[in-house]
């Protein structure tokens, strides 16, 4: 059975109707009543991030699906193991924009730190369980990073910091993501309790974070096994 809701042509021709519903969110939504805002905001942050950008750079150079090799995610790690460091850096940038995209829409929508995080955590969902692979995706690391990197900056620069040091020395992408998440999302945490930032971002750390280690738990299984996968290696193609 084939996985694919939308073929890569569809999705790619949908971009551009998704980037005009955001330039129209932006020019009707202001004075509207709050809930419809919510549901345009969340909407489209949910489509935002659902945009497999791992698959579809993967389609357009060499006609791979991302999805039959290694961990089967469409995320930067599997497309660095698949494609190369020139599609992952690609994938890196595009796919933390959209989380920092979703932040910055309902910043500018509705204007409160409540639909900022429920904005990230939409998007979070969308990269996770996207509408358009059927709702296989990544584990929105990058995502997750982007929406943070708008609320809480330095939280992110913490976050991405743990991320660099517990790779460099493990060379396991998956334990440095992990240890990126519980150090960013601590610091979120003292951040917004001392008062230097909204505490309505805690719900994004709480949930965001606990969504992306679990979907980590594959990986922690083979770290503690011994046989995940370390940074460098080559993904091989799903049975």
């Amino acid at each position: 059975m084939n996985r694919l809701i939308f073929p890569p042509l569809v999705i790619v021709a949908l971009l551009p109707v998704l980037g005009a519903a955001v330039v129209v969110a932006y020019l009707t939504m202001s004075g509207q009543p709050l809930s419809l805002q919510y549901l345009v905001v969340l909407a489209l942050s949910y489509l935002l991030g659902s945009v497999p950008v791992g698959y579809l750079l993967l389609q357009a150079r060499s006609g791979v699906d991302v999805r039959d090799y290694g961990s089967g995610r469409t995320g930067m790690s599997n497309v660095l193991r698949t494609g190369g460091s020139k599609l992952a850096v690609v994938t890196l940038v595009l796919d933390t924009a959209k989380g920092a995209l979703a932040v910055l829409l309902a910043r500018v929508l509705i204007d409160s730190a409540a639909a900022e995080a429920a904005a990230g955590l939409m998007a979070l969902v969308g990269h996770n369980w996207p509408v358009f692979l059927q709702f296989k995706g990544g584990r929105g690391i990058l995502t997750g990073l982007g929406g943070m990197s708008v609320m809480i900056p330095p939280a992110a620069a913490v976050a991405t910091a743990a991320f660099l040091m517990t790779t460099w020395l493990s060379r396991y992408i998956s334990l440095g993501s992990i240890v990126g998440v519980v150090f960013g999302c601590t610091a979120l945490l003292g951040l917004a309790l001392a008062g230097w930032y909204s505490t309505s971002y805690i719900l994004y750390g709480a949930i965001g974070g606990a969504v992306i280690i679990w979907q980590h738990r594959d990986n922690i299984q083979r770290i503690r096994e011994g046989n995940e996968r370390r940074l460098g290696s080559s993904s091989e193609r799903v049975p």
